[in-house]
């Protein structure tokens, strides 16, 4: 077998085997509760910290698509339009100036 055969199988394994487990784990968490709430939490955390490391060290096209997309955040209470808004201006920004 190939080397190129060999790592796609092993890694379709190991695909599988953290897909197994993560709904074999999710199956055991609890359903409420101080972790319910920690794990509800965690996605809005993760976007979050994504977002401050993407600022701390960006510059202005990266500032103008935070406010743009903070501005449409509230106007609209809608995050898939949000994520649009502050990716279009981001890119608009880098594009046209």
């Amino acid at each position: 077998m190939s080397d190129p055969v060999l790592l796609t199988l092993l890694l379709a394994a190991a695909t599988f085997c953290v897909r197994f487990l993560g709904v074999v784990i999710g199956q055991h968490l609890p359903t409420s509760g101080p972790w319910t709430r920690a794990l509800n939490a965690l996605p809005g955390c993760l976007i979050v910290s994504l977002v401050a490391v993407i600022l701390s060290s960006g510059g202005i096209n990266e500032w103008t698509g935070a406010i743009a997309a903070l501005i449409v955040a509230v106007l609209t209470r809608n995050l898939p339009i949000t994520m649009i808004a502050g990716i279009f201006v981001v890119w608009a920004m880098r594009t046209f100036t």
